[in-house]
């Protein structure tokens, strides 16, 4: 087994408002934010992790979710200046901040891009005011638009955005409304995926009425052609780029890299080639928790084992859709590529395999559900 390549993922879990769809570890914010106090957990965590480098420069950081930019540009700066003292950075970094479009966060995107951030995340959903409403939203579509147009007088030249179809009443004609507004301001990249009802969720007590199947393949397979004819290059199952601008972060995740978790409720994949395993940690959910400062002081962690490294690595690799080469699963898991060669010998007689590689065909990317039910 091989030493993967290496991200960090940084977890900020406080936002203004839950959304009713959002099942990620985050916290409506209830009086002041001691943005201070948390910085210097994490940066406490990341100094109890750097065991786990074992000399690799970091190719990537994710400050995710929650909502990051909740945090001042001056807290930012601070802690990737600091982050930098800990662990070594490659001086190609890939450093994304995700933000919620509201006009009082929009105006800190100067001060994040002067912090070494050069990838910003919006999370939009959708350019309908009443769609915004039903899924939680603070902002307004012309919100929306506005922080992009801040982003770029601000300098940004890498955003996505996050899209949401299948939105509770959304027909063919509202889904196709908003990727066309999105697509109108020329992001490097958007994410464009499905609204799925999550256990534990406001909609899954409460379900709205979500389109139909029907609908829904067809706002699939106009959205797919207008993407297309848009010059953004699906490379992951609900990811869209323009060359060159596919998420770097999140091919690691995708490809079974490892990367370093840091923040509440953070989790992070690592490998040890020694010998030969690998492991997962967490920290603790709860904001109040986390900052205990025995909360950072030993890591929690779980081996993974070889079922599991072949279910985890396939549910990353088959959301590409260019797959990954054979050698990526023996390198990054440790074992004999002939323990998954039936499954794959299987699904090419099918012919919705990616030949020559670990992946689906692009007819395959239907049907990634059941295929992998198959392995797991």
């Amino acid at each position: 087994m091989l030493l993967p390549p290496l991200s960090l993922y940084i977890h900020f879990p406080w936002c203004e408002k839950k959304c009713p769809y959002c099942d990620f570890n985050s916290h409506e914010l209830n009086g002041a934010l001691d943005e201070n106090a948390y910085i210097d957990q994490l940066l406490a965590d990341l100094s109890s992790q750097t065991n786990y480098v074992m000399g690799r420069e970091v190719q990537s950081i994710f400050l995710g979710g929650g909502t990051p930019s909740l945090f001042s540009p001056e807290s930012i700066t601070y802690l990737l200046a600091q982050v930098a003292r800990i662990i070594s950075i490659s001086s190609a970094v890939e450093i994304t901040l995700e933000a919620n479009p509201g006009s009082v966060e929009a105006n800190k995107f100067e001060g994040y891009l002067l912090a070494g951030v050069n990838r910003l995340s919006l999370g939009i959903q959708s350019f309908q005011d009443q769609k915004l409403v039903k899924l939680g939203r603070i902002h307004t579509a012309r919100e929306a638009v506005r922080a992009f147009e801040i982003a770029r007088e601000a300098g940004f030249a890498n955003v996505n955005l996050d899209l949401m179809h299948g939105l509770p009443g959304q027909s063919l004609e509202d889904a196709i409304f908003d990727l066309e507004h999105a697509l109108a301001l020329q992001p490097e990249h958007i994410s464009w995926y499905q609204l799925t009802l999550e256990p534990k969720t406001i909609f899954a007590r409460k379900p709205p009425i979500l389109p139909t199947d029907q609908t829904l393949g067809n706002i699939e397979q106009s959205g797919l052609t207008l993407l297309k004819a848009a010059g953004y290059q699906r490379y992951e199952i609900s990811a869209y780029a323009k060359p060159g601008s596919e998420c770097r972060h999140n091919l690691n995740y995708w490809k079974f890299g490892d990367y370093l978790g840091i923040g509440a409720g953070a989790h992070g994949k690592l490998s040890l080639p020694g010998d030969n395993s690998i492991f997962r940690s967490s920290r603790p959910r709860q904001p109040r928790l986390y900052l205990k400062p025995e909360a950072v002081q030993s890591l929690d962690t779980r081996p993974v084992s070889e079922t599991e490294r072949i279910s985890e690595f396939l549910m990353n690799v088959l959301r590409l859709t260019n797959g990954v080469e054979r050698e990526c699963f023996e390198n990054f898991t440790g074992m004999e590529f002939e323990s998954i060669q039936p499954g794959i010998d299987h699904f090419e007689n099918l012919g919705i395999w990616h030949q020559g590689k670990i992946g689906l065909s692009a007819e395959g990317l239907r049907y990634l559900d059941s295929v992998l039910e198959y392995f797991v």
